[in-house]
Protein backbone atom coordinates (compact mmCIF):
# COMPACT_ATOMS: atom_id res chain seq x y z
CA UNK A 1 0.00 0.00 0.00
CA UNK A 2 2.80 2.79 1.16
CA UNK A 3 4.53 1.03 -2.36
CA UNK A 4 1.58 2.30 -4.44
CA UNK A 5 1.31 5.47 -2.76
CA UNK A 6 4.95 6.66 -2.82
CA UNK A 7 4.40 5.40 -6.79
CA UNK A 8 1.40 7.82 -7.34
CA UNK A 9 3.05 10.53 -5.24
CA UNK A 10 6.02 10.67 -7.80
CA UNK A 11 4.20 10.32 -11.40
CA UNK A 12 2.12 13.41 -9.92
CA UNK A 13 5.52 14.79 -9.46
CA UNK A 14 6.94 14.06 -13.05
CA UNK A 15 3.24 15.33 -14.31
CA UNK A 16 3.39 18.58 -12.75
CA UNK A 17 7.28 18.81 -14.09
CA UNK A 18 6.71 18.03 -17.66
CA UNK A 19 3.88 20.55 -17.58
CA UNK A 20 5.30 23.19 -18.56
CA UNK A 21 6.91 24.57 -21.98
CA UNK A 22 11.12 23.98 -21.55
CA UNK A 23 12.69 27.70 -21.14
CA UNK A 24 16.20 28.84 -21.25
CA UNK A 25 16.26 32.22 -19.48
CA UNK A 26 19.34 34.72 -18.90
CA UNK A 27 19.52 36.99 -15.60
CA UNK A 28 21.89 39.44 -14.98
CA UNK A 29 23.03 41.04 -11.53
CA UNK A 30 22.82 44.79 -13.29
CA UNK A 31 22.29 46.07 -16.42
CA UNK A 32 24.21 49.11 -16.21
CA UNK A 33 27.88 48.83 -14.69
CA UNK A 34 31.36 51.04 -14.34
CA UNK A 35 33.83 49.48 -16.50
CA UNK A 36 35.86 48.65 -12.93
CA UNK A 37 32.48 46.56 -11.86
CA UNK A 38 31.96 42.99 -12.01
CA UNK A 39 29.06 41.45 -13.29
CA UNK A 40 26.87 38.02 -12.16
CA UNK A 41 25.36 36.25 -15.58
CA UNK A 42 23.01 33.27 -14.78
CA UNK A 43 21.64 30.79 -17.68
CA UNK A 44 19.13 28.30 -16.13
CA UNK A 45 16.46 26.20 -17.84
CA UNK A 46 13.02 24.80 -15.56
CA UNK A 47 13.20 21.63 -17.28
CA UNK A 48 15.35 17.96 -15.91
CA UNK A 49 17.07 16.31 -19.03
CA UNK A 50 19.04 19.22 -20.58
CA UNK A 51 22.47 18.70 -21.88
CA UNK A 52 25.19 19.99 -23.38
CA UNK A 53 24.48 23.70 -22.27
CA UNK A 54 27.07 25.90 -24.71
CA UNK A 55 27.73 29.02 -22.93
CA UNK A 56 27.70 32.88 -25.30
CA UNK A 57 30.73 34.30 -26.85
CA UNK A 58 31.50 36.91 -24.15
CA UNK A 59 33.15 39.63 -26.71
CA UNK A 60 33.91 42.84 -24.92
CA UNK A 61 33.62 41.04 -21.50
CA UNK A 62 36.27 39.20 -19.64
CA UNK A 63 35.65 35.68 -17.36
CA UNK A 64 36.72 36.13 -14.15
CA UNK A 65 34.80 33.36 -12.19
CA UNK A 66 32.60 29.95 -13.31
CA UNK A 67 30.97 28.51 -14.43
CA UNK A 68 29.67 27.43 -11.44
CA UNK A 69 26.42 24.81 -11.71
CA UNK A 70 24.07 24.32 -10.05
CA UNK A 71 20.44 22.40 -9.46
CA UNK A 72 17.41 22.96 -7.09
CA UNK A 73 14.68 20.97 -7.25
CA UNK A 74 11.20 21.74 -4.81
CA UNK A 75 7.57 20.73 -3.93
CA UNK A 76 5.44 23.17 -2.45
CA UNK A 77 1.32 23.63 -2.09
CA UNK A 78 1.05 21.03 -4.47
CA UNK A 79 3.47 22.31 -7.01
CA UNK A 80 6.65 21.67 -8.44
CA UNK A 81 9.65 22.99 -9.60
CA UNK A 82 13.10 22.55 -11.20
CA UNK A 83 15.90 24.49 -11.94
CA UNK A 84 19.41 23.95 -13.96
CA UNK A 85 21.53 27.09 -13.81
CA UNK A 86 25.12 27.86 -14.99
CA UNK A 87 26.41 30.97 -13.57
CA UNK A 88 29.37 33.17 -14.58
CA UNK A 89 31.21 36.44 -13.34
CA UNK A 90 32.59 38.85 -15.90
CA UNK A 91 33.93 41.79 -16.15
CA UNK A 92 33.66 44.61 -19.27
CA UNK A 93 36.87 45.26 -20.95
CA UNK A 94 35.56 48.64 -22.33
CA UNK A 95 33.02 51.16 -22.25
CA UNK A 96 29.56 51.20 -24.24
CA UNK A 97 26.61 49.48 -25.10
CA UNK A 98 26.89 45.98 -25.88
CA UNK A 99 24.70 42.78 -26.01
CA UNK A 100 25.13 39.66 -24.08
CA UNK A 101 24.35 36.92 -26.77
CA UNK A 102 22.42 34.02 -26.37
CA UNK A 103 23.10 30.45 -24.67
CA UNK A 104 22.23 27.38 -25.92
CA UNK A 105 21.09 23.44 -25.02
CA UNK A 106 19.67 20.72 -25.99
CA UNK A 107 16.94 19.25 -24.34
CA UNK A 108 14.59 15.99 -26.15
CA UNK A 109 16.47 16.59 -29.78
CA UNK A 110 15.53 20.20 -29.79
CA UNK A 111 18.21 23.26 -29.28
CA UNK A 112 16.99 26.26 -26.78
CA UNK A 113 18.12 29.33 -27.09
CA UNK A 114 18.25 32.54 -24.06
CA UNK A 115 17.46 35.74 -25.28
CA UNK A 116 19.93 38.82 -26.04
CA UNK A 117 20.72 40.72 -22.84
CA UNK A 118 21.57 44.48 -23.25
CA UNK A 119 24.44 45.56 -21.06
CA UNK A 120 25.14 49.14 -20.68
CA UNK A 121 29.22 49.81 -19.32
CA UNK A 122 29.75 53.73 -18.32
CA UNK A 123 32.61 55.53 -16.84
CA UNK A 124 34.96 53.64 -13.52
CA UNK A 125 32.82 54.21 -10.26
CA UNK A 126 33.67 54.94 -6.87
CA UNK A 127 34.25 51.30 -5.20
CA UNK A 128 35.24 51.32 -1.54
CA UNK A 129 38.17 49.21 -0.66
CA UNK A 130 36.48 46.80 1.12
CA UNK A 131 33.33 45.81 -1.47
CA UNK A 132 31.99 43.60 1.21
CA UNK A 133 31.69 46.31 3.44
CA UNK A 134 28.01 46.10 4.52
CA UNK A 135 27.27 49.79 4.96
CA UNK A 136 28.04 50.22 1.02
CA UNK A 137 26.47 46.78 0.41
CA UNK A 138 23.41 48.33 2.10
CA UNK A 139 23.55 51.61 -0.10
CA UNK A 140 23.84 49.86 -3.14
CA UNK A 141 21.01 47.18 -2.88
CA UNK A 142 18.25 49.71 -1.74
CA UNK A 143 16.99 53.31 -2.57
CA UNK A 144 13.97 55.78 -1.52
CA UNK A 145 12.47 57.18 -4.59
CA UNK A 146 9.74 59.71 -5.42
CA UNK A 147 7.82 59.25 -8.39
CA UNK A 148 5.49 62.24 -9.35
CA UNK A 149 3.27 61.66 -12.06
CA UNK A 150 3.35 65.15 -13.55
CA UNK A 151 6.22 68.12 -13.76
CA UNK A 152 4.57 70.60 -15.40
CA UNK A 153 0.92 70.80 -14.35
CA UNK A 154 -1.28 73.94 -14.34
CA UNK A 155 -2.88 75.61 -10.50
CA UNK A 156 -5.48 73.86 -9.75
CA UNK A 157 -4.92 70.26 -11.40
CA UNK A 158 -4.31 67.13 -9.60
CA UNK A 159 -1.30 65.12 -9.43
CA UNK A 160 0.05 62.79 -7.11
CA UNK A 161 3.39 61.28 -5.79
CA UNK A 162 4.49 58.04 -5.07
CA UNK A 163 7.10 57.02 -2.71
CA UNK A 164 8.87 53.67 -3.52
CA UNK A 165 11.42 51.65 -1.59
CA UNK A 166 13.33 49.49 -4.18
CA UNK A 167 15.76 46.83 -2.18
CA UNK A 168 17.57 43.80 -4.27
CA UNK A 169 17.23 40.05 -3.68
CA UNK A 170 21.08 40.67 -2.07
CA UNK A 171 19.62 42.74 0.91
CA UNK A 172 16.73 41.60 3.55
CA UNK A 173 14.62 44.38 5.50
CA UNK A 174 13.44 43.85 9.16
CA UNK A 175 12.53 47.16 10.15
CA UNK A 176 11.77 50.81 8.65
CA UNK A 177 10.35 53.85 10.15
CA UNK A 178 9.70 57.01 8.39
CA UNK A 179 11.91 59.92 10.68
CA UNK A 180 10.68 63.24 8.49
CA UNK A 181 7.43 63.48 6.23
CA UNK A 182 7.76 65.33 3.43
CA UNK A 183 6.77 68.38 3.29
CA UNK A 184 4.00 69.96 0.41
CA UNK A 185 3.92 73.70 0.58
CA UNK A 186 2.32 75.73 -1.96
CA UNK A 187 0.18 72.13 -2.73
CA UNK A 188 -3.45 71.61 -1.20
CA UNK A 189 -2.90 68.00 -0.25
CA UNK A 190 -4.39 64.53 0.83
CA UNK A 191 -2.89 60.80 1.14
CA UNK A 192 -3.78 58.21 -0.95
CA UNK A 193 -4.66 55.54 0.86
CA UNK A 194 -3.69 52.05 -0.28
CA UNK A 195 -4.16 47.88 0.20
CA UNK A 196 -1.11 47.89 2.32
CA UNK A 197 2.49 47.65 1.10
CA UNK A 198 2.37 44.60 -1.72
CA UNK A 199 5.47 44.05 -2.57
CA UNK A 200 5.90 43.95 -6.22
CA UNK A 201 9.05 43.77 -9.12
CA UNK A 202 10.08 46.54 -11.47
CA UNK A 203 13.10 47.50 -13.18
CA UNK A 204 15.25 50.73 -11.61
CA UNK A 205 18.39 52.14 -12.82
CA UNK A 206 18.20 48.91 -15.49
CA UNK A 207 18.13 46.39 -12.47
CA UNK A 208 15.50 44.09 -11.70
CA UNK A 209 14.11 45.34 -7.81
CA UNK A 210 11.80 44.15 -5.54
CA UNK A 211 9.61 47.56 -4.26
CA UNK A 212 6.43 48.50 -2.00
CA UNK A 213 4.60 51.97 -2.48
CA UNK A 214 5.45 53.71 1.15
CA UNK A 215 3.25 56.69 0.72
CA UNK A 216 1.28 57.89 -1.96
CA UNK A 217 -0.54 61.41 -1.59
CA UNK A 218 -2.94 63.96 -4.48
CA UNK A 219 -1.31 67.01 -5.00
CA UNK A 220 -3.24 70.46 -6.48
CA UNK A 221 -1.10 73.14 -7.07
CA UNK A 222 -2.51 76.45 -5.35
CA UNK A 223 -0.51 79.11 -6.33
CA UNK A 224 2.29 79.19 -10.22
CA UNK A 225 5.34 78.68 -10.25
CA UNK A 226 8.18 76.55 -8.87
CA UNK A 227 7.05 74.39 -6.17
CA UNK A 228 9.00 72.01 -4.02
CA UNK A 229 8.33 68.71 -2.27
CA UNK A 230 10.55 68.41 0.20
CA UNK A 231 11.95 64.75 0.86
CA UNK A 232 11.29 61.62 2.79
CA UNK A 233 13.88 60.24 5.21
CA UNK A 234 13.78 56.98 6.77
CA UNK A 235 15.69 54.72 9.09
CA UNK A 236 16.03 50.40 8.00
CA UNK A 237 17.50 48.02 9.68
CA UNK A 238 19.15 45.88 6.58
CA UNK A 239 20.13 42.32 6.50
CA UNK A 240 23.10 42.18 4.21
CA UNK A 241 25.09 38.81 2.91
CA UNK A 242 28.84 38.49 4.41
CA UNK A 243 30.19 36.39 1.56
CA UNK A 244 30.53 33.72 4.47
CA UNK A 245 27.88 30.45 4.87
CA UNK A 246 27.03 27.96 7.83
CA UNK A 247 27.17 24.40 8.33
CA UNK A 248 24.44 23.86 6.03
CA UNK A 249 25.32 25.88 3.15
CA UNK A 250 23.21 28.74 4.33
CA UNK A 251 24.31 32.61 3.75
CA UNK A 252 25.43 34.29 6.39
CA UNK A 253 23.83 37.95 7.15
CA UNK A 254 24.96 41.42 9.21
CA UNK A 255 22.32 43.42 9.97
CA UNK A 256 22.88 47.73 9.82
CA UNK A 257 20.87 50.37 10.18
CA UNK A 258 21.23 53.04 7.77
CA UNK A 259 19.25 56.50 7.19
CA UNK A 260 17.89 57.05 3.41
CA UNK A 261 15.74 59.67 1.71
CA UNK A 262 14.51 60.68 -1.27
CA UNK A 263 15.34 63.17 -3.66
CA UNK A 264 13.72 66.50 -3.51
CA UNK A 265 11.37 67.14 -5.89
CA UNK A 266 10.10 69.61 -8.19
CA UNK A 267 6.66 70.76 -9.70
CA UNK A 268 6.82 73.66 -12.20
CA UNK A 269 2.43 74.45 -11.62
CA UNK A 270 1.47 76.47 -14.56
CA UNK A 271 -0.53 79.72 -14.16
CA UNK A 272 -4.19 79.01 -15.72
CA UNK A 273 -4.45 81.08 -19.11
CA UNK A 274 -5.86 84.17 -19.41
CA UNK A 275 -7.33 84.59 -23.18
CA UNK A 276 -11.33 83.53 -22.87
CA UNK A 277 -11.46 83.27 -19.35
CA UNK A 278 -14.95 83.53 -18.52
CA UNK A 279 -16.38 85.97 -16.14
CA UNK A 280 -17.87 83.14 -13.69
CA UNK A 281 -14.90 81.36 -13.60
CA UNK A 282 -14.15 80.72 -9.54
CA UNK A 283 -11.17 78.39 -9.91
CA UNK A 284 -12.57 75.01 -11.21
CA UNK A 285 -10.24 72.92 -12.82
CA UNK A 286 -11.00 69.37 -14.16
CA UNK A 287 -14.03 67.78 -15.90
CA UNK A 288 -17.29 68.41 -14.43
CA UNK A 289 -20.96 68.31 -15.16
CA UNK A 290 -23.57 71.39 -13.61
CA UNK A 291 -27.34 71.43 -12.76
CA UNK A 292 -30.18 73.26 -11.18
CA UNK A 293 -33.15 71.57 -10.23
CA UNK A 294 -36.33 72.18 -8.29
CA UNK A 295 -38.38 69.65 -6.12
CA UNK A 296 -41.52 71.13 -6.65
CA UNK A 297 -42.45 73.45 -9.21
CA UNK A 298 -46.22 73.92 -8.10
CA UNK A 299 -47.04 74.33 -4.84
CA UNK A 300 -49.00 76.67 -1.96
CA UNK A 301 -47.85 79.46 0.72
CA UNK A 302 -45.52 78.40 3.46
CA UNK A 303 -45.35 75.12 1.32
CA UNK A 304 -41.20 74.33 0.80
CA UNK A 305 -39.26 73.62 -1.43
CA UNK A 306 -35.64 72.71 -2.26
CA UNK A 307 -33.45 74.08 -5.11
CA UNK A 308 -30.69 71.56 -5.80
CA UNK A 309 -27.19 73.10 -6.94
CA UNK A 310 -25.00 70.24 -8.19
CA UNK A 311 -21.29 70.19 -9.69
CA UNK A 312 -20.49 66.49 -10.48
CA UNK A 313 -17.17 65.14 -11.91
CA UNK A 314 -13.61 65.02 -11.49
CA UNK A 315 -11.32 67.48 -10.40
CA UNK A 316 -10.16 70.26 -7.34
CA UNK A 317 -14.02 69.49 -6.26
CA UNK A 318 -13.01 70.77 -2.94
CA UNK A 319 -11.33 73.82 -3.95
CA UNK A 320 -13.88 76.57 -6.04
CA UNK A 321 -16.97 78.32 -5.07
CA UNK A 322 -20.43 77.30 -6.88
CA UNK A 323 -22.78 79.78 -8.03
CA UNK A 324 -25.69 81.34 -6.06
CA UNK A 325 -28.95 81.52 -7.05
CA UNK A 326 -30.93 84.92 -6.80
CA UNK A 327 -34.60 84.69 -6.09
CA UNK A 328 -37.67 86.98 -6.22
CA UNK A 329 -37.67 88.72 -2.73
CA UNK A 330 -41.53 87.31 -2.66
CA UNK A 331 -39.86 84.08 -2.02
CA UNK A 332 -38.38 83.37 1.41
CA UNK A 333 -34.74 81.35 0.71
CA UNK A 334 -32.87 80.03 3.64
CA UNK A 335 -28.54 79.50 3.96
CA UNK A 336 -27.90 76.74 1.34
CA UNK A 337 -27.07 73.21 3.05
CA UNK A 338 -23.24 71.80 1.51
CA UNK A 339 -23.51 68.33 0.71
CA UNK A 340 -20.17 66.58 -0.68
CA UNK A 341 -19.59 62.80 -1.55
CA UNK A 342 -16.28 63.04 -2.11
CA UNK A 343 -13.65 60.37 -3.05
CA UNK A 344 -10.20 60.32 -2.94
CA UNK A 345 -8.49 58.19 -6.31
CA UNK A 346 -4.63 58.09 -7.74
CA UNK A 347 -6.52 60.19 -10.71
CA UNK A 348 -7.66 62.96 -8.32
CA UNK A 349 -11.10 63.55 -6.65
CA UNK A 350 -13.96 62.22 -7.82
CA UNK A 351 -17.67 63.22 -6.82
CA UNK A 352 -19.99 65.82 -6.52
CA UNK A 353 -20.83 68.90 -4.62
CA UNK A 354 -24.32 69.98 -3.99
CA UNK A 355 -25.64 73.14 -2.12
CA UNK A 356 -29.61 72.63 -1.25
CA UNK A 357 -31.89 75.76 -0.71
CA UNK A 358 -35.03 75.45 1.18
CA UNK A 359 -37.29 78.10 -0.69
CA UNK A 360 -40.46 79.11 0.92
CA UNK A 361 -43.17 81.20 -0.94
CA UNK A 362 -45.46 83.88 1.40
CA UNK A 363 -47.79 84.95 -1.99
CA UNK A 364 -49.49 83.82 -4.12
CA UNK A 365 -48.09 83.93 -7.80
CA UNK A 366 -45.62 82.58 -10.60
CA UNK A 367 -42.17 83.30 -9.75
CA UNK A 368 -39.08 83.03 -11.64
CA UNK A 369 -35.98 82.15 -10.78
CA UNK A 370 -33.08 83.24 -13.17
CA UNK A 371 -30.71 80.84 -15.18
CA UNK A 372 -27.20 80.62 -13.64
CA UNK A 373 -23.58 79.51 -15.03
CA UNK A 374 -21.02 77.74 -14.24
CA UNK A 375 -17.22 77.70 -15.44
CA UNK A 376 -14.65 75.53 -15.25
CA UNK A 377 -10.98 74.88 -16.88
CA UNK A 378 -10.22 71.27 -18.46
CA UNK A 379 -6.35 71.03 -18.42
CA UNK A 380 -6.28 68.16 -20.81
CA UNK A 381 -8.22 70.00 -23.58
CA UNK A 382 -6.62 73.32 -22.80
CA UNK A 383 -9.66 75.19 -22.83
CA UNK A 384 -12.58 76.77 -20.15
CA UNK A 385 -16.07 75.55 -21.04
CA UNK A 386 -19.57 77.41 -19.66
CA UNK A 387 -22.25 75.56 -18.92
CA UNK A 388 -25.41 77.45 -18.14
CA UNK A 389 -28.75 76.38 -16.47
CA UNK A 390 -32.66 76.87 -18.03
CA UNK A 391 -34.88 79.91 -16.03
CA UNK A 392 -36.93 77.95 -13.02
CA UNK A 393 -40.51 78.88 -12.87
CA UNK A 394 -42.11 78.28 -9.02
CA UNK A 395 -46.23 78.55 -9.27
CA UNK A 396 -47.89 79.16 -6.04
CA UNK A 397 -51.56 78.65 -6.66
CA UNK A 398 -52.65 78.96 -3.01
CA UNK A 399 -52.16 81.49 -0.77
CA UNK A 400 -52.54 85.73 -0.25
CA UNK A 401 -52.33 88.46 -2.55
CA UNK A 402 -49.35 89.69 -3.03
CA UNK A 403 -50.09 93.48 -1.46
CA UNK A 404 -50.04 96.31 -4.09
CA UNK A 405 -47.22 98.67 -3.57
CA UNK A 406 -49.23 102.62 -3.43
CA UNK A 407 -45.44 104.38 -2.89
CA UNK A 408 -46.14 106.03 -6.50
CA UNK A 409 -49.67 107.09 -6.06
CA UNK A 410 -50.15 111.03 -7.42
CA UNK A 411 -49.99 113.04 -3.88
CA UNK A 412 -52.92 115.62 -3.14
CA UNK A 413 -52.57 119.25 -2.33
CA UNK A 414 -54.03 120.44 0.71
CA UNK A 415 -55.16 123.77 2.62
CA UNK A 416 -52.49 124.32 5.39
CA UNK A 417 -54.58 124.80 8.70
CA UNK A 418 -53.92 126.44 11.41
CA UNK A 419 -54.43 124.99 14.97
CA UNK A 420 -53.50 127.94 17.46
CA UNK A 421 -49.72 125.93 18.10
CA UNK A 422 -48.35 126.65 15.18
CA UNK A 423 -46.52 130.03 15.20
CA UNK A 424 -46.08 132.05 18.71
CA UNK A 425 -45.15 135.58 19.54
CA UNK A 426 -41.91 136.55 20.57
CA UNK A 427 -41.75 136.53 24.59
CA UNK A 428 -41.51 140.32 25.90
CA UNK A 429 -41.23 140.14 29.47
CA UNK A 430 -38.08 138.30 31.79
CA UNK A 431 -38.02 136.96 35.13
CA UNK A 432 -34.03 137.24 35.57
CA UNK A 433 -33.09 136.32 39.27
CA UNK A 434 -29.52 137.77 40.39
CA UNK A 435 -27.12 134.85 41.11
CA UNK A 436 -25.51 134.48 44.69
CA UNK A 437 -21.86 134.74 44.90
CA UNK A 438 -20.11 132.36 48.11
CA UNK A 439 -17.12 132.82 49.20
CA UNK A 440 -14.02 130.19 48.60
CA UNK A 441 -12.06 130.82 51.42
CA UNK A 442 -13.13 128.15 54.23
CA UNK A 443 -15.36 126.37 51.27
CA UNK A 444 -15.41 122.52 51.24
CA UNK A 445 -13.11 122.76 47.87
CA UNK A 446 -10.73 124.76 50.02
CA UNK A 447 -10.07 122.60 52.59
CA UNK A 448 -10.20 119.52 50.29
CA UNK A 449 -7.08 121.27 48.07
CA UNK A 450 -5.70 122.34 51.49
CA UNK A 451 -5.79 118.42 52.68
CA UNK A 452 -4.41 116.91 49.43
CA UNK A 453 -0.81 116.94 49.70
CA UNK A 454 -0.61 115.84 52.91
CA UNK A 455 -3.10 112.57 51.33
CA UNK A 456 -1.46 112.06 48.31
CA UNK A 457 2.17 111.57 50.39
CA UNK A 458 1.45 108.23 51.52
CA UNK A 459 -0.22 107.67 48.44
CA UNK A 460 2.83 107.91 46.66
CA UNK A 461 5.10 105.98 48.63
CA UNK A 462 2.73 103.47 48.26
CA UNK A 463 2.42 103.58 44.54
CA UNK A 464 6.51 103.68 44.57
CA UNK A 465 6.93 100.39 46.48
CA UNK A 466 4.78 98.45 44.17
CA UNK A 467 6.72 100.10 41.40
CA UNK A 468 9.75 98.76 43.08
CA UNK A 469 8.46 95.09 43.67
CA UNK A 470 6.60 94.86 40.33
CA UNK A 471 10.58 96.12 39.01
CA UNK A 472 12.18 93.60 41.14
CA UNK A 473 9.70 90.53 39.49
CA UNK A 474 11.62 89.61 36.51
CA UNK A 475 9.45 86.67 35.69
CA UNK A 476 6.14 88.62 36.01
CA UNK A 477 8.10 91.69 33.72
CA UNK A 478 9.52 89.25 31.19
CA UNK A 479 5.49 87.82 30.53
CA UNK A 480 4.21 91.26 30.97
CA UNK A 481 6.69 92.49 28.11
CA UNK A 482 6.11 89.21 25.91
CA UNK A 483 2.20 89.80 25.89
CA UNK A 484 2.79 93.35 24.93
CA UNK A 485 5.30 91.82 21.88
CA UNK A 486 2.33 89.39 21.06
CA UNK A 487 -0.54 91.42 20.30
CA UNK A 488 1.65 93.90 18.83
CA UNK A 489 2.69 91.37 16.50
CA UNK A 490 -0.81 89.90 16.27
CA UNK A 491 -2.67 92.81 15.73
CA UNK A 492 -3.25 92.57 12.38
CA UNK A 493 -4.43 89.36 12.70
CA UNK A 494 -6.98 90.33 15.07
CA UNK A 495 -8.60 93.30 12.90
CA UNK A 496 -9.03 90.33 10.53
CA UNK A 497 -10.99 87.50 12.86
CA UNK A 498 -13.72 86.12 10.42
CA UNK A 499 -12.23 86.79 7.24
CA UNK A 500 -10.36 83.49 6.64
CA UNK A 501 -8.29 84.31 3.89
CA UNK A 502 -7.13 87.58 5.35
CA UNK A 503 -6.93 86.71 8.64
CA UNK A 504 -4.87 83.30 8.45
CA UNK A 505 -1.98 85.76 5.92
CA UNK A 506 -2.07 87.78 8.62
CA UNK A 507 -1.10 85.46 11.26
CA UNK A 508 1.24 83.71 9.05
CA UNK A 509 3.00 86.83 8.00
CA UNK A 510 2.92 88.17 11.98
CA UNK A 511 4.67 84.90 12.88
CA UNK A 512 7.26 85.27 10.44
CA UNK A 513 7.82 89.21 11.24
CA UNK A 514 8.71 88.10 14.91
CA UNK A 515 11.39 85.59 13.98
CA UNK A 516 12.67 87.93 11.50
CA UNK A 517 13.14 90.55 14.38
CA UNK A 518 14.33 88.57 16.59
CA UNK A 519 16.64 86.09 14.74
CA UNK A 520 17.30 88.93 12.07
CA UNK A 521 16.86 86.25 9.02
CA UNK A 522 14.33 86.42 6.25
CA UNK A 523 12.26 83.41 7.57
CA UNK A 524 9.39 83.48 4.43
CA UNK A 525 11.74 81.81 2.13
CA UNK A 526 13.68 78.82 4.12
CA UNK A 527 11.58 75.69 5.46
CA UNK A 528 9.65 74.85 8.58
CA UNK A 529 12.82 72.42 9.25
CA UNK A 530 15.30 75.24 8.93
CA UNK A 531 13.08 76.92 11.53
CA UNK A 532 13.29 74.57 13.83
CA UNK A 533 17.15 74.04 13.26
CA UNK A 534 17.49 77.86 13.92
CA UNK A 535 15.22 77.96 17.11
CA UNK A 536 16.98 74.41 18.66
CA UNK A 537 20.37 76.91 18.23
CA UNK A 538 18.84 79.56 20.38
CA UNK A 539 17.96 76.54 22.75
CA UNK A 540 14.28 77.05 22.40
CA UNK A 541 12.25 73.33 23.69
CA UNK A 542 11.16 70.97 21.66
CA UNK A 543 7.42 71.70 22.56
CA UNK A 544 7.55 75.34 22.01
CA UNK A 545 9.16 74.68 18.32
CA UNK A 546 6.68 72.08 17.18
CA UNK A 547 3.70 74.72 18.67
CA UNK A 548 4.92 77.20 16.49
CA UNK A 549 5.31 74.96 13.27
CA UNK A 550 2.01 73.72 13.88
CA UNK A 551 0.17 77.40 13.72
CA UNK A 552 2.57 77.87 10.32
CA UNK A 553 0.74 74.36 9.28
CA UNK A 554 -2.80 75.46 9.86
CA UNK A 555 -2.39 78.89 8.18
CA UNK A 556 -1.19 76.86 5.23
CA UNK A 557 -3.98 74.23 5.49
CA UNK A 558 -6.74 76.55 6.81
CA UNK A 559 -6.61 78.40 3.59
CA UNK A 560 -8.34 75.98 1.49
CA UNK A 561 -10.84 74.10 4.22
CA UNK A 562 -13.76 75.69 5.62
CA UNK A 563 -13.23 77.34 9.14
CA UNK A 564 -15.28 78.60 11.64
CA UNK A 565 -14.44 81.62 13.83
CA UNK A 566 -14.28 79.55 16.86
CA UNK A 567 -11.50 78.19 15.10
CA UNK A 568 -9.84 81.21 13.81
CA UNK A 569 -10.26 82.11 17.86
CA UNK A 570 -8.85 79.33 18.82
CA UNK A 571 -5.85 79.63 16.41
CA UNK A 572 -5.13 83.50 17.34
CA UNK A 573 -4.77 82.19 21.20
CA UNK A 574 -2.32 79.57 20.37
CA UNK A 575 -0.29 81.83 18.06
CA UNK A 576 -0.40 84.66 20.96
CA UNK A 577 0.84 81.54 23.32
CA UNK A 578 3.71 80.72 21.00
CA UNK A 579 4.80 83.96 20.79
CA UNK A 580 5.26 84.53 24.57
CA UNK A 581 6.34 81.28 25.35
CA UNK A 582 9.13 81.94 22.54
CA UNK A 583 10.33 85.28 24.02
CA UNK A 584 10.72 84.16 27.16
CA UNK A 585 13.50 82.04 25.99
CA UNK A 586 14.69 83.82 23.41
Amino acid sequence: MNLKFTTFIILLFNLAAFSQDAELTATVSKNKLGVNQRLRVEFAINKQGADHFKAPNFKNFKIVGGPSQSVSQSWINGKSSFTQSYTYIIKPLRKGEFNLPSASIQFNGKTLKSKPVKIIVTDPVAIPKNPNDPDYIAEQNIHLVAEVSKAKPYVGEGIYVEYRLYFSNNVGIYDNAVTESPQYIGFWNQEIKGNGSQVKTATYNGEQYRYAVLHKALLIPTKSGKLTIDPMKMDILVAVPTGRADFFGNAITRRVRKEYSSARKTVFAKELPTENKPESFTGAVGDFTYALTSSKNVLKANESSTLKLSVAGKGNLKLFELPKIETPKELEVYQPERKEKVRITSSGLKGSITDNYTVVPEFKGKYKIPKTEFSYFNPKEKKYYTISTEDLFVDVTEGKELPVDTSNTPVQKQNVTITGKDFRFIQTSTTLATQSNTNFFKSIPFYILLLLPLISIPIAIFIGKKKDERNADIIGNKSRKADKLAKKYLAEANKQLGNKEEFYEALERALHNYLKAKLRVETSDISREKISELLRDKNINDSTISDFIEVLKSCDFARYTPFTDVQMNSEFEKAKQVIIQLDKQL
